[in-house]
């Protein structure tokens, strides 16, 4: 189970990743190619919102079969819901794109 403190520095972790990169867009694709599932996190009026950006399946089959699958996770900190949203367009598989 993940709590918003290690979201919060997995996080932290990414942006110093990315910030340190010369090409930060290929960081960042580097980054979400690296891990099962990757969560986009943002200010939210409840506190912390969390949006998938990559391996919701893989969240849905461990909800459903109440095992403890393991796999790599991290997060990257957006300003926002559409941000996440738009990440998670950019990032897909380029099929989605078209599609959009």
């Amino acid at each position: 189970m993940l709590n918003f403190n290690e979201l919060r520095e997995l996080a932290a972790d990414v942006r110093v990743f990315v910030d340190i990169a010369e090409d930060k867009a290929e960081a960042l694709r580097a980054v979400i190619t690296a891990y099962d599932v990757v969560l986009a996190i943002f200010p939210s009026g409840e506190g912390m919102g969390l949006h998938v950006i990559k391996g919701g399946e893989i969240l849905d089959r461990i909800a459903n079969s109440r095992t403890n699958t393991s796999y790599s996770h991290t997060a990257i900190a957006v300003p926002d819901l559409e941000h996440a949203e738009v990440l998670k367009h950019l990032t897909g598989p380029a099929d989605q794109r078209l599609a959009a």
